[in-house]
């Protein structure tokens, strides 16, 4: 009696584990991965608050890409952002990105605006044109009490 119930439990172990395996497959094959259908671009901020690795890139609202990972540059103290951007879509080299809130509870995302330069980004390029992350609780301190802080 031992036995058989032993066989089982390794059965249905082996199962879940298949399960899990085949859950796993499908979730990286279905995941926005900026791979050998993508390119890479860096841009540099003065702050990132909020932002995290996987969040959106955006052009007029549509997902174009996503962050693959982000650094701080020691020399210059600014934060490095490598976006993953779809290999269908051109930049213009004077492409502007900001780091704005995707909603009042949500987190960040990065907007591209495209400018009209003919020349394009390539692999590997940058972004010059950024503009930082406001966090929340300043907009809102500017909105209670005026005027431009203490900067």
């Amino acid at each position: 009696m031992s036995v058989g119930r032993n066989v089982v439990e390794t059965i249905v172990g082996a199962l879940v584990l298949v399960v899990a395996g085949a859950f796993v497959v499908y979730a990286f094959s279905k995941s926005d991965r900026a791979g050998p259908d993508g390119y890479e671009l860096v841009a540099r901020f003065g702050r990132i608050d909020g932002l995290k690795r996987g969040a959106d890139v955006t052009l007029s609202g549509v997902k174009v890409g996503s962050v693959t990972s982000f650094s701080l540059d020691p020399k210059t103290y600014q934060a490095v952002v490598r976006l993953g951007i779809a290999s269908n879509v051109n930049l213009p080299a004077d492409t502007h990105a900001k780091i704005v809130s995707e909603s009042l509870l949500g987190g960040m995302v990065v907007v591209l605006e495209p400018g009209g330069d003919k020349t394009m980004l390539k692999s590997g390029g940058e972004i010059e044109q950024t503009q930082d992350s406001i966090p929340l609780t300043e907009l809102i301190a500017k909105f209670m009490f005026g005027g431009t802080g203490s900067k």
